[in-house]
């Protein structure tokens, strides 16, 4: 049997990589079976051990990760010591405003003005989407499986809309009943209150830390890195409030700081996952007991009474998120934000 850091690398590529980036996915189905890089893995605590923050590591320090596994394994060895410094320095914070894309239909649907906060804010990227453009594309007819239904697309284009001006504009595939697509084309969400809780806080002003994000990024994704540049220049007009502190406890702290007349939305995206199920459950009761509204974007099994309320299930192996609010399933998601598969009864 093998290791569970072998498990890891060897889901990594099959349901991440794959199909997205077949430089990691060389990388990680190769570290899999390599024993020796393995056990210098396996020296790390558990979540240290991720392939994202081993790959973003290494891009970081200046190392190969697209000149194929002999080349990253050589000069990951020869510089375990600065690879792994890097590796217990940092977390894998990946910051993608492309979410805002499937967040939009929700935080418009909500009664305005908005106070969003963010659970795992990293940067506060996704505290901005009154400030991007958008581009709701329909989706071609699919089907995830034998059993499994074919989207519903959407019955004609959506044209782009959003800030005048913004320099990031978020491509998003859409099938199924998206609400009040028509009337987001003449009104975004009105946000009067930005603010974010992450154990370790990024900041757009320090340079160091931008370029941590962007090492974040897979190597054949450089539309993803524009993107994230252009969502630094328009977070740098006017940084988010970002506080480190556990979640439970601040979440508490940031709704109650919310400006009267203002909504309180709690939003998150791929970040209860790193925590314990008994820690997620801890979460979850808080998150019941706060007023405002409550939207999670997490993968399929993070949330046991979001996944139990499912009206059918996802695509196998498609690797894709479900977003709720309030723990009422909506749609499947794409976990960059780059498709919305809208259920026709959400």
């Amino acid at each position: 049997m093998g290791s569970a850091t072998e498990g890891l690398y060897l889901a990594f590529a099959e349901r991440e990589a794959r199909g997205n980036s077949a430089a990691y996915q060389e990388l990680a189905e190769r570290a899999a079976g390599d024993a020796e890089l393995l056990g210098l893995l396996d020296g790390l605590p558990a979540p240290k051990r991720q392939p994202n923050l081993l790959f973003g590591a290494v891009r970081h320090l200046g190392g190969p990760v697209t000149e194929g596994w002999s080349a990253f394994r050589d000069w990951t060895a020869a510089r375990w010591g600065e690879v792994s410094a890097t590796m217990l320095e940092r977390r894998t914070q990946t910051n993608e405003a492309g979410r805002c894309a499937t967040l939009l239909p929700l935080l418009a649907s909500l009664p305005q003005p908005l106070a969003l906060i963010e659970v795992g804010a990293s940067a506060g990227l996704c505290l901005y989407p009154d400030r991007y453009r958008y581009r709701y594309l329909p989706a071609g007819p699919a089907s995830g499986g034998p059993g499994e239904p074919a989207r519903e697309p959407m019955p004609e284009p959506v044209r782009e809309f959003g800030a005048e001006g913004s320099p990031v504009t978020l491509d998003c595939e859409v099938s199924g009943p998206v609400p009040m697509l028509d009337s987001l084309r003449e009104r975004l969400p009105e946000v009067v209150w930005r603010a974010g809780i992450d154990l370790n806080p990024l900041d757009v002003r320090a340079e160091e830390d931008m370029r941590w994000l962007e090492s974040l990024v897979w190597p054949e994704q450089t539309h993803r890195l524009e993107r994230l540049r252009g969502a630094v220049r328009i977070a740098r007009t006017e940084p988010p409030l970002l506080v480190r502190g556990d979640l439970r406890a601040t979440v508490r702290e940031l709704v109650a700081q919310a400006p009267a007349g203002a909504t309180p939305v709690v939003f998150h995206s791929a970040v209860l996952a790193y925590l314990p199920p008994e820690a997620r459950e801890e979460f979850g009761a808080t998150m019941r007991e706060l007023p405002g509204h409550w939207i999670s974007n997490e993968a399929l099994s993070v949330l046991p009474t979001v996944a139990e309320r499912l009206p059918r299930p996802a695509p196998t192996g498609s690797g894709l998120f479900v977003l709720a609010l309030d723990e009422r399933p909506v749609a499947f998601t794409g976990p960059h934000g780059q498709s919305l598969d809208w259920f026709a009864d959400a």
